[in-house]
């Protein structure tokens, strides 16, 4: 493992000045080149604290200039064309690239490191996309995949994927399906419930009928 310092918050890792033990790799092939981080030495450490003020401002400028961006990019939908099967899997798949393209024709500027795409879309329909315009900023994006550009207005309107009406017609049956076992168990639940009351409501009548059971007896003796 490596140690290093954060120049600025990482995602799963930790904030600015934090000191966090990493894979060589990670920091030599991202971190380090990236400059989000210094290897933890004595020099370096002393750097960080000469620069720190600096660093901080300059971040706190980076992130109201990606909260701007982000007020305008938030929800923001893009199309994206494929050709696929009538039960909606595609030819192929959408990646952080395509999305990246994407976003770009539609007026922002960002790069496919930001687009936080795992695994890749596989299907049509609307889908999330997280964005990281700041570490400490995110949007989403809506990735609006489709066949054709008349089933993504579709899609946009209604907010679910186009299918061939027979995988539709499977999709409500399998809603059916569902919603019934769903009653089901409620009504399972709800007579659970009520044997439960009933018991313990038996349960509690039980030490009445003993008393007025032994009654009679009592006065019996008080007789003799």
């Amino acid at each position: 493992m490596m140690e290093v310092i954060l120049l600025e918050r990482v995602e799963k890792l930790g904030q600015m000045g934090d000191v966090v033990n990493v894979k060589p790799g990670y920091a030599r092939n991202f971190l380090l080149p990236q400059k989000k981080a210094l290897r933890a030495t004595a020099e370096n450490s002393k750097i960080f604290d000469e620069r720190k003020a600096q660093l901080e401002a300059v971040n706190l400028e980076r992130r109201a200039e990606a909260e701007a961006v982000a007020e305008k990019l938030e929800g923001l939908m893009i199309s994206l064309i494929r050709q696929a099967g009538e039960a909606g899997q595609l030819y192929g798949s959408v990646n952080a690239r395509d999305i990246t393209d994407a976003v770009v024709e539609g007026g922002f500027t960002i790069d496919k490191q930001q687009v936080k795409l795992a695994p890749p879309i596989k299907n049509v329909g609307i889908h999330d996309v997280r964005v990281d315009l700041h570490p400490e900023v995110q949007v989403i994006v809506k990735a609006n995949v489709a066949r054709s550009a008349e089933e993504a207005e579709i899609q946009a309107e209604t907010g679910s994927a186009v299918l061939s009406s027979e995988e539709a017609e499977r999709a409500a049956e399998t809603a059916q399906i569902e919603a019934a076992e769903a009653a089901a168990a409620k009504a399972a639940e709800a007579e659970e419930a009520a044997e439960e009351a009933a018991e313990e409501a038996a349960e509690d009548e039980a030490p009445a009928e003993d008393t007025e059971a032994e009654a009679p007896a009592e006065d019996a003796e008080k007789s003799e």
